[in-house]
């Protein structure tokens, strides 16, 4: 998985910091996480596009002579000839230029951000703050893993399930044993967080397949949280965007969209080139953990002993994922070779195996069997020559 784990889990330390300088400003939350994915989306489409101009700008400088070969090529085929290209035909070095994706997929991924915002929120606000970001973060790697399975046939492993577990268990005791305070409409609450985790495993997925496909993480990223800034203008015209007019709230606004939106996700869309999104999504569970340590550094919290047991399993799980399996060691040659032969033999007809040969009798046996077959009653065929001369 080379270095993206350790993105992945950068992309998480950066969302971690969104509750504490959130905290700094006085805004309505909604308000707040709309002007968040408003500039964060924004940054990500110009990064995307800008940067997939650069590389098809330096693509076609490399590539120059190849679009006379193109137009050489048309008219080659206009007159006849064979449009047919041999293996040194400048044209088959040519490189494909990227551009941003503009996909069915990727935009709905881009209803689903804008969307999963706000279903966390209506959660928090029906069920608690600590019993809402449990279900819906925790969720979130259990969705990612069965939608994997489910749409592409990337089976989770056990050790992945298995620290999977521990970390969603981690998680829980870390936000729920502080004391939560559930809320009063619990049942709706729990339904619109389940429906969150199941909108980011959705985009994550989306994503992440589209990345393996081939796709500019930039491009994909910029895609997705592009069409979700345009989204999420009217909800921040709604809330109301006064509190932007004081410094704290705009630094507060421009650290919340470019720090912990634009470059966490640019992080993580570079570990899902070269790690498995189930993967990433557990390793993302870090986030709770980065802002339960900022509440006790900065905020001066105080974490339960539940809580800081919970903090430690989610580390350990955390570590478990990010480590890389190793692959099953093969056997050494001899040891091959002779299992490869053993049933081998064992599936040998019985008409290839080498028969016995019987042992041979000692020479006194011998000489009188010979002597009493010659010296015996005459028969048929005892001695033939005899027979022959009785007929007349």
């Amino acid at each position: 998985m080379k270095n993206g784990p350790f993105a992945v889990i950068g992309a998480s330390v950066l969302w971690g910091t969104a509750g504490t300088a959130g905290l700094l400003v006085s805004a309505d939350s909604i308000a707040l996480a709309a002007a968040r994915l408003v500039i964060g989306g924004t940054a990500l489409a110009l990064f995307g596009l800008f940067a997939g101009a650069g590389a098809g700008a330096g693509a076609g400088a490399g590539a120059g002579a190849g679009a006379g070969a193109r137009a050489e090529a048309r008219a080659e085929a206009r007159a006849g000839r064979s449009p047919l290209l041999t293996p040194r035909s400048p044209v088959t070095r040519l490189r494909v230029t990227p551009r941003l994706l503009v996909t069915p997929g990727l935009l709905v991924a881009a209803v689903a951000v804008a969307v999963y915002q706000l279903c966390f929120f209506a959660a928090v606000a029906r069920t608690g703050v600590a019993i809402g970001t449990v279900v819906a973060i925790g969720s979130g790697p259990v969705f990612t893993g069965l939608l994997s399975w489910m749409l592409h046939r990337e089976r989770p492993s056990r050790r992945w399930a298995m620290a999977t577990a521990a970390a969603v268990c981690g998680c829980a005791a870390l936000i729920v044993g502080g004391g939560a305070q559930a809320g009063g409409q619990m049942v709706s609450g729990v339904l619109f967080a389940l429906l969150g985790g199941l909108l980011y495993a959705f985009y994550a997925v989306t994503a992440a397949r589209a990345i393996s496909t081939g796709g500019s993480s930039n491009a994909v990223m910029g895609v997705m949280f592009g069409g979700a800034a345009v989204l999420m203008v009217p909800i921040l015209l709604w809330r109301g965007t006064e509190w932007l007019a004081e410094p704290r709230g705009l630094l507060a606004a421009l650290y919340l969209g470019l720090g912990a939106t634009a470059l966490s996700y640019f992080l993580y869309g570079r570990g899902l080139r070269t790690t498995p999104v189930a993967t990433a999504a557990t390793l993302a569970l870090a986030e709770p953990a980065v802002a339960a340590l900022l509440g006790l550094l900065v905020l001066g919290e105080r974490l339960t002993p539940v809580s800081v047991a919970g903090l430690v399993l989610l580390a350990i799980s955390l570590v478990v994922v990010a480590v890389p399996e190793k692959p099953p060691t093969e056997k050494p040659l001899a040891e091959r070779l002779a299992s490869e032969e053993a049933p081998a033999e064992k599936q040998r007809p019985e008409k290839q195996r080498p028969e016995k040969q019987p042992a041979e009798k000692p020479l006194a046996e011998r000489s009188a069997a010979e002597e009493a077959r010659a010296g015996g009653p005459r028969g048929e065929t005892a001695c033939p020559n005899e027979a022959l001369e009785s007929q007349p």
